[in-house]
């Protein structure tokens, strides 16, 4: 029997095969997200370790992000032809194995090689999990099943940070990168149990790849989510960077462990993720994408305030517009990218990871010369060319003709 001929296929919500799912989806994010940021909150020791300014520092993020961004463009296309679920349980397991690592060599040179290591590793899940849950779900499911998977993203980059910060100020970073690196082995294997076989891949062997990113870019609405995703992920990204750096000098003096528990804040994310992804697809993601971004302007012109509590509410208000709007933006990409989800997904999450790599870094020199007012100004004027491009988002037509089994409504 064919897979789209079978009762159980795609996969809806309240079944168990779509609670298994996403609860591997869950780990996937939580994996990824932890491997690749849980050096976040490490950068102040970093710097004071190896003489490091806060740009050189934050290398240990970017060298991960940037080799990540370009190693999607071909784990993408790779997934294309092995399938995705395999291509991600092995990213996952190496990944884990390299950050163990990492946390045993000498010297920042080395642990910048293995940083840039795990980036090309983890390459293999974010690339291909959107495509992974598009073929696999329901149309009408597909948006809380991203959500989910975006909210283990967040349980992830927060716990993996937490963690870290945690353990550093008990026994140092190096136990605290091992902590994470045995973390992210145990969620490989939880996956490999969990995620369930595709039977909605069908192998891309043949296809141009810049044939599709072409077409994809002639799409409308693509590129314009892709500017979205570099602009968003760049401005959140930098905003948790330098947050650190600020909360541990004067007048603040937090510990590092109190600096870690900033990273709660991510629950937040996770839940508006969710709750985001859900409101979009039942009201359309036209009439809803512009609100997280507004929230995430609001919080990055509250963080400017001296009032501990204000800053650590512009954070949270950072937190639930950035996830909210990439909860949005990543499910329509899955619904934009017809018939070439893999490179849509993909090209999607090069921007994304450009953004963290490009920017972060770039956030570094304004904290440099201008303090946090700096960081502050930096994030706003990102924010706002974001907003400017989720109007001219509002206004692309859906598509003609949406694409999958579910007879329920869509907006492409």
């Amino acid at each position: 029997m064919p897979a789209s001929d079978a009762p159980d296929w795609p996969l809806r919500q309240g079944t168990p095969a779509y609670r298994a799912l996403t609860l591997a989806m869950l780990f996937a994010g939580f994996s990824t997200f932890s491997l690749l940021y849980s050096v976040q909150p490490l950068l102040p020791l970093f710097a004071a370790d190896y003489g490091l300014s806060a740009e050189g520092a934050s290398l240990a993020v970017s060298l991960a992000t940037g080799p990540l961004a370009i190693g999607i463009l071909f784990a993408g296309v790779l997934s294309d032809r092995i399938g995705r679920r395999p291509l991600m349980v092995w990213a996952m397991f190496v990944a884990g194995a390299l950050t163990l690592a990492a946390a045993l060599v000498p010297g920042w040179s080395a642990l910048l090689a293995l940083r840039l290591l795990t980036g090309v590793a983890l390459a293999g899940v974010p690339a291909v999990a959107m495509a992974y849950v598009a073929e696999e779900v329901d149309v009408a499911s597909i948006g809380a099943a991203m959500g989910l998977y975006i909210a283990g993203s967040a349980i992830g980059g927060m716990g993996g940070r937490l963690v870290a910060s945690l353990v550093a100020d008990v026994a140092g970073w190096r136990w605290a990168l091992g902590s994470v690196g045995l973390a992210g082995v145990v969620m490989a294997e939880a996956f490999r149990r969990l995620a369930p076989a595709s039977r909605g891949f069908v192998p891309g062997v043949g296809r141009n790849p810049l044939a599709g990113i072409a077409s994809l870019f002639r799409d409308r609405a693509l590129p314009l989510l892709y500017a979205e995703a570099f602009l968003l992920m760049g401005g959140f990204v930098t905003i948790y960077n330098y947050a650190g750096f600020r909360l541990l000098a004067p007048p603040y003096g937090l510990s590092q462990a109190a600096v870690g528990g900033v990273f709660l804040l991510y629950i937040l994310g996770s839940a508006s993720s969710a709750l985001f992804g859900s409101f979009a697809g039942r009201v359309g993601r036209r009439r809803v994408f512009w609100l997280p971004i507004v929230l995430l302007l609001g919080g990055v012109a509250a963080t400017e305030a001296r009032s501990l509590a204000v800053v650590i509410l512009g954070i949270a208000l950072v937190t639930v517009g950035f996830f909210g709007a990439h909860s949005i933006a990543s499910a329509w990409v899955g619904r934009r990218a017809l018939g070439n989800r893999g490179q849509g997904a993909a090209l999607y999450l090069f921007f994304y990871y450009l953004g963290s790599s490009v920017l972060g870094s770039a956030g570094g020199v304004a904290w440099t010369h201008a303090g946090w007012p700096g960081v502050a100004a930096f994030c706003l004027v990102l924010g706002v060319m974001a907003l400017a491009l989720g109007v001219l988002l509002a206004r692309v037509p859906p598509l003609a003709v949406p694409e999958g089994p579910s007879t329920g409504p869509v907006e492409p």
